[in-house]
């Protein structure tokens, strides 16, 4: 049976006023079964529910924090898990979704990378991790306007799915998010990233997981750098300004005594110069058998001060769920308190 959440909204197997009807129940109302839709004939329904299935996920548990983050951890239908993330701030609502089970990246200072690969997700398995997280929080589902495509996985690596997930995302008559307000964030990968630039319906904003300025250190953190050259990124992320026209964020785990020194700072604003982009420094966040540790909060100062120095637009993001298990790079389907290796 085929689920209805992997269509294109304009490929909904119903036509005009009725396809507009059902788009309704499903991105407007957040309704979750055919049954519901009580406005539709009767015999609509049986046959939608006879051809569709609606919901991804067999089960659901979440994990909360104090800062008000909530893990969702989710069980596919065919026994595998992801994660998303709802984040919830005083002037909006953001989501942080997995494209994939596992990660084939390995990033060595993120748990997920430590997972390997599963398998990649479906558009709906995508798209369905916001109509959860919104029923979950007794949310509608257009009531989460800011989403990063920034948790399990290499969105650039299941690219046509993920394309497919935004497309939904952005549709006026599923769930109308603004393209200023979805955020694809990736390894470094610059074939996907030209491929991006070239979507002229999306628009979508790019965020860059540098992690490094030099080739050895940014290997040792992402063992699968090898195959990418920072000098083959950069190019990719200067030719996607060009197209778009848009700004280009660059993602920084500030791991201790690894990628922090000011020597690294300098050429990190090389690299920069000429390109408008913005850098989040983000201390690590830990997780058991990590073998990395954050810089301390004068070491991150340090470094911002030196790239702020040389004309750097740059910030400090402070993640959040840290005490769920949520944060960024922590994402391994555990839960806080289980032991290492222990399955959530």
């Amino acid at each position: 049976m085929q689920l209805l959440l992997d269509l294109h909204p304009d490929q909904y197997p119903l036509d005009g006023f009725r396809r507009r009807q059902l788009l309704e129940w499903v991105f407007v109302q957040g309704v979750g079964t055919f049954d519901a839709m009580t406005n539709l004939p009767a015999d609509v329904r049986a046959d939608l529910a006879a051809r569709f299935t609606m919901n991804p996920f067999r089960e659901i548990e979440t994990v909360r924090s104090a800062d008000g983050s909530v893990k969702y951890l989710f069980t596919l239908h065919d026994g595998r898990q992801m994660e998303a993330v709802y984040m919830p701030y005083l002037d909006r609502k953001t989501i942080c979704v997995s494209t994939m089970v596992g990660c084939p990246a390995k990033c060595a200072f993120c748990a997920t990378g430590a997972m390997g690969f599963g398998r990649n997700l479906t558009p709906g398995e995508i798209v369905g991790q916001i109509l959860a997280v919104a029923g979950g929080e007794g949310l509608a589902p257009r009531e989460l306007r800011n989403l990063v495509f920034m948790g399990m996985g290499e969105p650039l690596l299941n690219y046509d799915h993920t394309m497919q997930a935004a497309r939904i995302l952005l549709h006026p008559q599923a769930l109308g998010m603004s393209k200023r307000r979805v955020t694809l964030s990736t390894v470094g990968l610059p074939k996907g990233i030209r491929r991006l630039a070239a979507e002229d319906d999306l628009g979508i904003k790019l965020a860059i997981s540098l992690h490094a300025p030099d080739e050895e250190t940014r290997q040792r953190i992402i063992p699968t750098g090898h195959r990418n050259s920072i000098a083959e990124i950069m190019a990719s992320a200067r030719e996607y300004q060009a197209v778009t026209g848009r700004r280009v964020t660059f993602e920084y785990s500030m791991l201790r005594g690894v990628n922090d020194h000011l020597w690294q700072a300098e050429e990190l604003a090389g690299l920069l110069r000429g390109l408008v982009s913005h850098v989040n420094l983000i201390p690590m966040n830990p997780w058991d058998g990590s073998g990395f540790e954050s810089s301390t909060e004068e070491e991150i100062q340090a470094f911002y001060d030196a790239l702020e120095a040389r004309g750097v637009d740059v910030s400090v993001r402070r993640s959040r769920g840290k005490d769920a298990g949520a944060a960024c790079g922590q994402l391994a389907l555990k839960r806080p308190g289980a032991a290492a290796g222990a399955p959530a």
